[in-house]
């Protein structure tokens, strides 16, 4: 009997609401401190700052490193009152408690019957460890952490060595640039669609799309029998 294909999700966009999980904690800060902006304004400004840092690091730095850099640029730009240092630790401690889509559990729980889960992140394991991931099906074994290769998506580094260590895989991202990098990488890819999330009109356009991971299953081995 063949192995199960092994289906690789991205965590923040496709698994857990990132922006909705820190908006909240942002939100919070916003109010004690007086910002004239959203927590969701800010965590916006951080997130984009953060990914362009993942694309533009020469050498591999921890997460938080980034993260931190991130967060000062973002105070600067919006002119708001902060410690990077000590208010980066939190929010990235904040994300125990950020949410799973609400489709998320039912979704894996029914893949999990017919494929083997794993996760490709740019988050350091420590951290991925906290967030709600924990409590999904996935396999310890098919974890793909920047941390352990050293990369960053969307560098084609980071899929290649997730194939080097897991063989091949399907790859299921909802942000453009993991979607992007895939493709190019050429690891076959599923987008799933969140909102606040679209394709990079710049990049390969995905062939395969779903709404939710619920059902998720009859796709996967669509593409699985197209490779």
């Amino acid at each position: 009997m063949p192995a199960p294909p092994l289906v690789t999700f991205d965590v923040f966009s496709a698994l857990v609401d990132s922006r909705h999980g820190a908006a909240q904690t942002l939100d919070g800060w916003a109010g004690e401190r007086g910002w004239a902006v959203s927590g969701r304004a800010v965590y916006d400004r951080w997130d984009a700052l953060n990914k362009s840092a993942h694309r533009e690091v020469q050498s591999w730095l921890p997460y938080t490193e980034l993260a931190e850099t991130a967060l000062a640029a973002t105070y600067a730009q919006l002119d708001l009152q902060g410690e990077p240092a000590t208010d980066t630790r939190a929010l990235l401690a904040s994300m125990a408690d950020w949410p799973l889509w609400p489709d998320v559990e039912e979704g894996l729980a029914e893949l999990s019957g017919h494929c083997r889960l794993g996760v490709l992140s740019n988050i350091d394991e420590d951290l991925l460890a906290l967030t709600r991931v924990r409590t999904l099906p996935v396999d310890p074994t098919a974890v793909v952490a920047s941390e352990r290769v050293r990369a960053y998506k969307p560098a084609a580094r980071m899929y290649a060595e997730a194939g080097r260590l897991l063989g091949r895989f399907v790859h299921v991202a909802s942000s453009a640039r993991d979607v992007r990098g895939a493709l190019e990488a050429g690891v076959a890819v599923v987008r799933l669609r969140r909102p606040g999330h679209s394709v990079d009109p710049a990049g390969p356009l995905p062939q395969h799309e779903t709404s939710s991971t619920i059902g998720l299953a009859a796709l996967i081995t669509e593409v699985v029998h197209q490779r």
